[in-house]
């Protein structure tokens, strides 16, 4: 899969054939502004890869959290705000 950097300014004006190459192509366009990347058009498929990857590593924090608080316990919400003040 190709990655191609490219100035807003120019992005702007090519717009349609950005698009075109990111959907057709599978290619990753990195925008960039004052030489810094900025932004990223990617295809749907990476999108939906980055959501899934993100989706799982929220399950694996919860499951986390949910065998802490059996193996630790848990504190009532006034005991909390008391102790942060």
């Amino acid at each position: 899969m190709t990655t191609t950097s490219i100035n807003t300014v120019d992005a702007k004006e090519e717009f349609s054939e950005l698009i075109n190459r990111v959907s057709h192509n599978k290619e990753r366009i990195i925008l960039t502004r004052r030489g810094k990347e900025i932004a990223a058009i990617i295809p749907v498929e990476d999108l939906l890869l980055l959501q899934a990857s993100q989706d799982k590593s929220d399950l694996h924090d919860a499951v986390e959290a949910l065998k802490e608080a059996r193996t630790v316990g848990t504190i009532t919400l006034e005991k909390l705000k008391e102790e942060i003040g």
